[in-house]
């Protein structure tokens, strides 16, 4: 029974969209596994919208580690999967490796968490057609161009996808991805498995419909 997840990172990830799941998988029992394009440390920057900008403006955030390449996923060892945001989304997500990892991901029914600029991730592995996703507006193309719906709100829930729009939901949507984790790890424990939808679809609040 793994308790394993994978947070998916490259340089120019969000800090604050990383490092929050990051501790709060500790908290809950999990062990979060940081994975990149390669095993090294990688730059995390922060991203905020200063008064009087029209754009978002970076700098230099904290660094992490990433403990295992893409190259080196075994998705079948993790109960789920979080995409991080920042500028790094927009270059890993042609690695075919982290593409066939997130399909596996959203296909058998996993938990999958994306945030911010993670929806690029899963737009391009063409895991969005029909989903109902919050992602950060400049995202909203990247989303509907591949068939997905954009909601603009701090949490949605389309059956194992969890998404928020920036790290500012991180206390909005990541609760709801814990709580189908959570779900999944008790099924597990009392021999139950779930079907490729994740069981259950859900309301954007995270109530059961």
């Amino acid at each position: 029974m793994s308790n394993k997840v994978l947070i998916i990172i490259g340089d120019a990830s969000e800090t604050l969209d990383t490092l929050y799941p990051y501790y709060r998988l500790q908290e809950g029992g999990y062990q979060p596994v940081v994975a990149a394009p390669e095993q090294r440390l990688y730059q995390m920057v922060m991203h905020e919208v200063k008064p009087g900008w029209t754009i978002t403006k970076e700098w230099e955030g904290y660094s992490l580690k990433a403990e295992i390449a893409f190259a080196d996923i075994v998705p079948q060892d993790y109960a789920g999967i979080m995409l991080s945001g920042g500028r790094a989304p927009e270059y890993i997500r042609y690695d075919e490796h982290l593409v066939n990892a997130t399909r596996y991901f959203v296909e058998s029914g996993k938990p999958v968490a994306s945030v911010c600029h993670g929806v690029e991730i899963l737009a391009y592995a063409d895991c969005v057609r029909g989903r109902r996703m919050a992602t950060v507006p400049k995202c909203k193309f990247d989303l509907e161009v591949r068939g997905g719906v954009f909601v603009d709100e701090p949490c949605v829930v389309d059956g194992n996808i969890v998404s928020g729009r920036t790290f500012h939901d991180n206390g909005r949507y990541f609760g709801a991805f814990m709580k189908q984790l959570d779900e999944a790890r008790d099924a597990r424990r009392n021999g139950k498995s779930t079907d490729a939808s994740g069981a259950a679809r859900l309301t954007t609040n995270g109530v059961h419909s």
